[in-house]
């Protein structure tokens, strides 16, 4: 897994790849935001979807600790070992959306995540231990759960809705 050197670092390589995944949603149209393909295992609607929903877990846990509360991860209800439940959560929540409006909370959420991360010190970016939530068996550092959440599905699915796009838009 990538390293970062700082927080501002870690900050902008979030930026750069989500401006460059939000990008491939440019030309996928309303009408077509559910289209399921064989060659892609996410629709363009619940690729939006998932990521919605990963980057507002994280905030939601942050949240959840600083206000005192002991947080459930991944979220209440669902396990480790089986995150289809809640990945289909996302898609219910999020797929009532436009993918418009879709993009534009993803921004919103990124945007506010960017934000928390400049608050933090490095110390407690990258030093385990330094939330509960974070705390598992891995014991990984805040920066891990991030870049895991952001940087690398960003990065992946970038090449999923690109086949996408191959596949739907040119046959049609």
């Amino acid at each position: 897994m990538r390293t970062y050197e700082n927080k501002q670092e870690l900050i902008a390589e979030i930026k750069k790849r989500y401006e460059k995944y939000d990008a491939e949603f440019e030309q996928v149209s309303e009408t077509l935001k559910n289209k399921r393909i064989e060659e892609v295992d996410k629709t363009p609607s619940e690729n939006l979807s998932y990521q919605l929903g990963w980057v507002n877990l994280i905030l939601q846990w942050e949240k959840e600790e600083q206000a005192g509360k002991i947080v459930e991860t991944p979220a209440p209800g669902y396990k480790w070992n089986n995150l289809g439940g809640l990945y289909q959560s996302f898609y219910e929540k999020y797929g009532q959306y436009s993918i418009a409006e879709q993009r534009v909370m993803l921004s919103e959420s990124v945007n506010e995540l960017c934000i928390w991360l400049e608050s933090l010190s490095d110390e407690e970016l990258f030093e385990p231990g330094q939330r509960n939530w974070a705390t598992t068996k891995a014991m990984w550092p805040v920066y891990k759960w991030v870049h895991i959440n952001t940087v690398a599905p960003f990065t992946n699915f970038r090449t999923k809705i690109r086949k996408w796009k191959k596949v739907v838009l040119t046959a049609s």
